[in-house]
């Protein structure tokens, strides 16, 4: 054989090597991709075929409960949850403070014949439930505030793109990149809650901000009457190929004989000075996968009139959670398999649970979201709401902790939510596996370092394991 022959032989060789090298490595390259880089890759017509195969899919939803549960809690699955620092309050850190715990202040479709039997869920000691009346006047039949301006949001940034937009409303000129400065100073964060944003509003702007879950289209009529924006966190399905997302809106008018919801996407748009219409059942269904939940930015001298429009059972923390408990209840009487009724009534059971201590609640959660997972959930509701991880750890349940923690872990996103790491550091703490707790507490505050409650598990794990 000639040296030629052999260096050609040599060379494919070599080829062939270098070709299985790259075919091995380029999932994990795509992976580490900044994600507006992942999903302009997904979009393109050149790549998204190699896209396909060479990543994963997002899945159809979360992975159903392994066992039946009865109470809330499968038998042989359950450990004592440690009493580790830094109870979920979903506030953002205050430069030069630290924090107290303290409690929060606070449909995907299927055929009927493949949805399970629904379990009875638990039920905690009833309380009183105000009906939401407020002391406003009745909105006019129609109105729209003047002087919104535009904002087009960056990549997965419509939680400061819709602040930015109610804050300039009102004369303050923080940008979305100002916010997002401090709300998610990891660009890859994929969640800032309401809460975070109403906290952040209050700390360090001149502005007031609230927010609640529960609300209804009558409180956005008479805030928008007031010339007082209402922004709203809401599900969101910009196509079938990347699935179901959470997502805010700025509501500024609405039309009662047309029907009709007039808001600012700062995703879809337009962003001519139009308004994007939604029918108010459109509009609605969207809004309830997030329990109703909305905030408001105002004026300290307008304090009145927002206390006048936002009914006084919505005011209170546990009257809030009861209501939207009745409210979700109510809804699955109405549609037994309605997965998101399901999920807001294990979030607000969890809500009440974190108020009261009170371990029925915590059941009445878990059992809940038990019936969600086996309806179907897609998955990046956990992007944006952790309580079923919370009712979960509570009720002692670790594996559907760290089961719905590598689901998350899986996704192109999940990794950028900080809450997730938080939450599996518990578990494995529970576990006992000391050191994958550290591990996961560390990430969390990777993510996103402002995240203080992570930095307290992480202190008294340290300082009780590990000798400080």
């Amino acid at each position: 054989m000639s040296s030629n022959t052999k260096r050609i032989i040599l060379l494919i060789v070599v080829a062939q090597l270098l070709l299985a090298v790259a075919i091995l490595a380029l999932p994990r390259a795509v992976r580490a991709l900044p994600g507006d880089y992942y999903l302009r890759l997904q979009h393109n017509r050149l790549t998204s075929g190699v896209m396909g195969l060479i990543t994963t899919p997002m899945p159809a939803a979360l992975p159903a409960p392994a066992a039946t549960t009865i109470g809330g809690n499968p038998a042989g699955d359950t450990q004592a949850a440690l009493n580790i620092p830094g109870l979920e309050d979903d506030l953002i850190a205050r430069p030069g403070t630290t924090p107290t715990p303290q409690p929060t202040r606070q449909p995907v479709s299927s055929s009927a014949s493949s949805l399970p039997t629904p379990t009875p869920l638990p039920s905690p000691t009833p309380m009183p439930t105000a009906t939401p009346r407020a002391t406003a006047p009745p909105p006019p039949a129609a109105y729209t505030i003047d002087g919104l301006g535009v904002v087009i949001q960056g990549f997965n940034n419509c939680g400061p793109a819709n602040l930015s937009l109610v804050l300039n409303y009102f004369g303050d000129p923080t940008t979305q990149a100002d916010a997002a400065a401090y709300l998610k100073p990891n660009r890859e964060d994929r969640n800032v809650s309401p809460w975070q944003i109403n906290d952040y509003v209050n700390e360090f702007t001149n502005l007031r901000s609230t927010a609640h879950s529960g609300g209804n289209m009558t409180i956005l009529k008479q805030f928008i009457a007031a010339g007082i924006p209402v922004v709203v966190e809401k599900g969101y399905l910009p196509n079938e190929e990347e699935g179901w997302y959470g997502h805010y809106l700025t509501v500024y008018g609405y039309d009662d004989t047309r029907q009709e919801v007039y808001t600012r996407d700062t995703d879809a748009g337009p962003f001519d000075g139009s308004a994007r219409v939604d029918p108010y059942d459109d509009f609605l269904y969207w809004w309830q996968q997030f329990n109703y939940t909305f905030y408001v930015v105002y004026e300290p001298g307008q304090q009145t009139l927002v206390d006048s429009i936002i009914p006084a059972v919505l005011q209170d923390e546990m009257s809030m959670w009861q209501y939207t408990s009745d409210l979700a209840r109510e809804e699955m009487a109405a549609d037994p398999n309605n997965v998101f009724a399901i999920f807001n009534l294990g979030v607000s059971q969890t809500r009440l649970g974190q108020l009261t201590g009170e371990q029925s609640y915590y059941e009445a959660g878990a059992a809940a979201f038990d019936r969600a997972r086996a309806i179907g959930l897609p998955p990046r509701t956990l992007y944006y709401e952790h309580r079923p991880f919370m009712a979960y750890w509570k009720t002692g349940r670790m594996d559907d902790v760290l089961t719905l923690v590598d689901a998350m872990l899986a996704t192109p996103g999940g990794r950028y939510v900080e809450e997730i790491y938080w939450y599996q550091g518990h578990a494995l703490a529970a576990e006992g596996d000391y050191l994958g707790a550290r591990q996961a507490y560390q990430n969390a505050l990777e993510v996103n370092p402002n995240f203080y409650l992570a930095q307290q598990s992480l202190d008294w794990l340290n300082a009780t394991f590990f000798g400080g």
